[in-house]
């Protein structure tokens, strides 16, 4: 776009259009790349946050202000269905201004400012659809990798007609569907000029806050494979239509949801879906079901039964995913593995929009997806070109220590850290947080406590030992913690409180005897344990318990005969 057409500073923002504070500073942002760079700008703002507010305005700019053309580029039918009708609503004004240019839509128009395209349909056409002076790409995480696809051949066409065309991705992830980020020197598109977070605008109230529920029994994947940077397709539908993990999950499901009016299930294949959608039926619930080879008219029927709440359950195979509008979306059930981040972000945010039916949007993942990926407003997006980040750190589960994730055991305490795990998937879903920082509490009842005395693995016989407790709460499910007897310090503070808790006997200076007298009776029974898990944090803690009395001595004295002074430590219990 030439200089003589981007509007002064001073009057970029000022438009009809109603803006957030956010989508005024994303368009402003836009308009000083522009004046500034050469190169090509996108705009990272969260799913449900508003993006066609943003291109509403710069199409109105650079229409009535600077006498340019402008070009919105779309992957699915769908989305240039929805960009039409957002655009008509948001700026009335344009309604004549606007043509659509798509075979799936049976329209081919050429002679209006604005053309809302298909890629497919245009990809070799630019010369038919004469000068542009702004190409939006709506949904620019969907762009190829660099040097192939459509997008490329069109952009090279486009610029032959029109040198100064310029380029501007609009997305809610700015990194593809496998990995790797969208912006690069090399790539289409090239600098991130605006980005605001899920975070912030949860906390502002543009967005729905989310949570997660549920439990963490674990399905082995060891044996599938990655192509592309994604699981195969096939092998991934196998392992989770199984029959046991679809009635389990479909349980699980619909005990979480007896208070919800919309979930959406994301599911790893069509038979997969057709397992589930049957499942929920014979459980007594209906469940509408969608894929790409859906009928057009079952599909919008379906999808308009789901909208207006008539219908509660939905699962989808790979069709819902990004520009899929129902804010009455309350709760996404991931049933479907990814390695994509991106893929993973496009189904968590099915949830984010507003509504009046609901507080909230429950997230209930059976693929493992928080887990492997983090928090969903703090992805871990790896690249497969660069291999020199920063390794993670870790905590130890006995003494809090944040320590590199490269020990194997503490070197303030000595715990032994388990093996790397071969990864895993849930079949119940995972109670990690959807969003960083979020702390989720559950509740295990006790069926039985197992004390133990542990030893660092090659250290010498005076290495302070410790006392490992096992508590199993399922048929084959535990939760550890240790205690420190011998050691000195917070540590030793800190297991003289919790036995203290826990009996009239005086805190024994070594493990083994702790361990002997748990054994003899000497300790409160456990009946119930919480554990604490923090969204981001690798390791659980257990952070309360429900015990029984505390027994008698059991020498017989009725008296705590114990003169060991209470521990004086911070206020948070943390000893960093």
């Amino acid at each position: 776009m030439s200089q003589s057409l981007l509007p002064p500073p001073e009057t970029a923002a000022e438009c009809a259009i109603t803006l957030r504070p956010y989508q005024a500073e994303a368009v402003e942002a836009v308009y000083d790349h522009l004046r500034r760079r050469d190169d090509n700008p996108c705009v990272v703002i969260p799913t449900a946050g508003g993006k066609t507010p943003v291109m509403a305005s710069i199409c109105r700019d650079a229409v009535t202000q600077w006498n340019g053309r402008v070009l919105i580029l779309a992957h699915v039918k769908e989305l240039l269905e929805q960009a039409v009708d957002k655009l008509h609503a948001m700026a009335p004004d344009l309604w004549n201004q606007i043509g659509v240019y798509s075979a799936g839509l049976r329209s081919r128009d050429t002679d209006h400012p604005i053309i809302v395209a298909g890629i497919q349909s245009v990809y070799r056409r630019s010369k038919e659809l004469d000068s542009f002076d702004i190409i939006l790409l709506d949904e620019c995480h969907m762009l190829p990798p660099e040097g192939e696809g459509m997008y490329r051949t069109f952009l090279a066409d486009a610029q032959a007609v029109n040198p100064n065309v310029r380029l501007i991705g609009l997305t809610a992830t700015p990194y593809r569907m496998t990995s790797g980020m969208i912006c690069a020197p090399e790539n289409l598109l090239n600098h991130v000029c605006y980005e605001v977070g899920v975070r912030e605008l949860i906390v502002q109230g543009y967005l729905c806050p989310l949570k997660t529920k549920a439990g963490r029994r674990k399905v082995d994947t060891s044996a599938l494979h990655i192509r592309g940077g994604e699981f195969i397709a096939g092998e991934v539908e196998a392992l989770m239509d199984d029959d046991s993990l679809v009635r389990s999950a479909c349980r699980e499901i619909i005990d979480h949801t007896h208070d919800r009016h919309s979930v959406l299930i994301f599911a790893s294949g069509v038979q997969h879906a057709l397992h589930v959608q049957r499942v929920l039926g014979e459980m007594g619930h209906d469940c509408g079901f969608v894929c790409g080879d859906t009928l057009p008219f079952d599909r919008a029927d379906t999808l308009a039964r789901f909208k207006a709440c008539d219908l509660r359950y939905l699962v989808n195979v790979n069709v819902l995913t990004t520009g899929f509008d129902a804010p009455n979306i309350d709760c996404v059930a991931l049933l479907r593995p990814t390695m994509s981040p991106g893929l993973y972000y496009q189904m968590v945010g099915r949830g984010f929009r507003l509504d009046p039916s609901k507080e909230n949007c429950l997230v209930l993942d059976f693929g493992g997806n928080i887990m492997r990926h983090g928090p969903v407003d703090a992805l871990q997006v790896d690249d497969p070109s660069s291999g020199d980040g920063e390794a993670p750190a870790k905590e130890c589960p006995q003494c809090q220590a944040v320590i590199h994730a490269a020990y194997a055991t503490c070197p303030e305490c000595g715990h032994e850290f388990p093996p790397p795990q071969r990864e895993k998937h849930d079949q119940q879903a995972s109670t990690a947080g959807i969003l960083s920082g979020e702390v989720t509490e559950t509740d295990y009842e006790v069926a039985e406590t197992y004390y133990s005395v542990h030893q660092k693995r090659d250290a010498p016989d005076d290495h302070p030992r410790t006392l490992r407790i096992d508590y199993r709460y399922g048929f084959n499910d535990y939760h550890s913690e240790w205690v420190c007897p011998e050691h000195t310090g917070y540590a030793r503070q800190k297991f003289e409180a919790w036995w203290r808790m826990r009996s009239n006997e005086p805190p024994p200076e070594s493990a083994e005897t702790a361990a002997d007298l748990a054994d003899a009776g000497a300790l409160a029974p456990v009946h119930t344990i919480t554990v604490r898990s923090v969204a981001g944090e690798k390791f659980d803690r257990i952070s309360d318990y429900e015990l029984g009395p505390i027994p008698p001595r059991l020498d017989g004295h009725d008296e705590r005969n114990d003169d060991v002074p209470e521990p004086d430590w911070p206020d948070d219990d943390i000893p960093f």
